[in-house]
């Protein structure tokens, strides 16, 4: 790699060099066996007498911090001598108050033999052959087209293509302008953010509910309220006076598993507009259903332009790709385009595309159709031998959609102690009573069959049940 030296001012070059290239050793930048630039390449880069470069060098020699090769160079020593710099004393920037209560999770990325972690749809299903043809498509100058800062903009076919697709798939009322493409469906709740978030607005939020978002809300300044969710939902006779935005997963409560009912649903949209409120509707991956009527959303019901609707692609497809989108009341596409633009100059433009021309040629809903039938095989597995083998062990909860499934524990059982104990027994489970937020409430387990091959299900699930015995339980 190129080494950077920079010379300052009249003083002493020889030293100079010699203080860099020390410092950088020092401090682990230049490893042992790393080599040094040559002399007179040094030299010409810094304008200098190559005597000045080899004075430098034959000093660091001298020292034990390089050897010299022969033929062959300059190189790093391998002595242990490498000393990281110290860390600050605390006399820096300091962040805003909330960062000191917010951080980035500390995730164990050690594998699990048996993983029923939630979220997570299985990659070895994603049709790599199709995506990268698609992919090559887009990777021409043609394709590609201007680099002008307006990139920021939609692929316009992608916008078409998903208005096209959740208007057949989920009755969601939109036309290419109304769609907003984001990278992943986090970003499309941090530009609701950023456009209708001021320090001390209310949000309320789902308890238990889903964490990202809740902190999400809290880094921009929100006061964050937990509503109570029952067997048909959010509890709309719960909203706090004073809620000015509510966050809600209204197809398949995260992480209980339960549809809000229609009751509920009409009773939302009143209270958004008798109180002039804003829903944010996350739709996070009702494509997969597994029996019972599809939940029609709440954005098709709303006739008032309160609803805010929020998808993601990442249960679909894969979560690396960050494909999201959202779609919003024509009052607030201006600011959110907006948003979007001094927030991120460059949208992928040749995954955009190729996702259009997946969408378009009638592979995303055959691949649905597919995975769809895997994880519903899946699902019914595991509630199959719960219901055999898990008696007064694990009360699954009733659920027809989505990649996961919620199960209660036996009261006094601490699911966290279960949760750490299934994992070192290779078992990767989800703790529910992390995801409330003041709510108190049974203890369970969120088991997802996204990631999991249908296999390992029976095996996985022996084992789990030997973390949760009765005699486990608290006296």
């Amino acid at each position: 790699m190129e080494f950077h030296v920079s010379l300052i001012g009249r003083g002493e070059k020889t030293g100079q060099i010699y203080q860099q290239v020390k410092a950088a050793i020092m401090d682990g930048r230049l490893r042992p066996h790393d080599p040094l630039p040559p002399t007179r390449e040094l030299a010409n880069r810094l304008s200098v007498s190559r005597n000045t470069v080899s004075a430098a060098y034959d000093r660091l020699t001298a020292e034990g911090f390089v050897t010299t090769k022969r033929g062959a160079g300059t190189y790093v020593s391998t002595s242990g001598f490498s000393q990281p710099p110290q860390p600050a004393d605390g006399s820096g920037p300091r962040p805003k108050p909330v960062w000191d209560t917010l951080h980035a999770p500390q995730h164990d990325h050690s594998p699990v033999r048996y993983d029923f972690r939630a979220g997570l749809p299985d990659a070895k299903l994603f049709p790599y052959a199709a995506w990268r043809r698609l992919l090559a498509k887009q990777f021409t100058p043609a394709a590609i087209g201007s680099l002008e800062h307006d990139a920021a903009a939609a692929h316009p076919k992608l916008t078409a293509a998903l208005a096209r697709h959740v208007g057949v798939s989920r009755a969601v009322r939109a036309t290419a302008d109304d769609v907003i493409v984001t990278n992943g469906a986090q970003q499309a709740l941090d530009l609701i953010c950023r456009v209708l978030i001021d320090p001390g607005t209310v949000v309320a939020v789902e308890d238990p509910g889903y964490f990202g978002p809740q902190h999400l809300f809290r880094s921009h300044g929100a006061e964050l309220v937990g509503v109570p969710v029952d067997d048909e939902g959010l509890v709309v006779s719960a909203i706090p006076a004073g809620v000015r935005i509510i966050y809600v997963t209204p197809s398949h409560q995260f992480p209980l598993g339960v549809p809000m009912s229609l009751a509920r649903r009409t009773a939302l949209l009143e209270w958004a507009e008798r109180t002039g409120g804003v829903v944010v509707e996350d739709d996070y991956d009702s494509e997969f259903r597994y029996g019972g009527r599809p939940i029609e959303p709440l954005q098709n019901l709303d006739r008032a332009g309160r609803v805010i609707y929020v998808g993601s692609l990442s249960k679909v497809l894969l979560p690396t790709l960050r494909l999201g989108f959202l779609i919003a009341p024509a009052s607030l596409r201006p600011a959110l385009r907006a948003a979007k633009y001094v927030s991120d100059w460059q949208s992928n433009r040749p995954i955009q595309g190729a996702l259009a021309d997946f969408i378009d040629e009638g592979s995303l809903a055959r691949h649905i159709r597919r995975t769809r039938k895997e994880y519903q095989a899946r699902h019914d597995r595991i509630l199959t031998v719960l219901r055999r083998d898990f008696a007064g062990l694990l009360e699954p909860r009733p659920v027809a959609a989505g990649l996961h499934l919620c199960a209660y524990l036996p009261a006094g059982l601490d699911d966290v102690d279960v949760y750490r104990r299934a994992r070192a027994a290779g078992v990767g489970v989800y703790a529910l009573s992390p995801f409330r937020l003041h709510s108190p409430g049974r203890p369970g387990l969120v088991l997802g069959y996204g990631a999991i091959a249908l296999s390992d299900i029976d095996e996985g699930l022996r084992r789990l049940s030997a973390c949760i015995r009765p005699d486990t339980m608290r006296r």
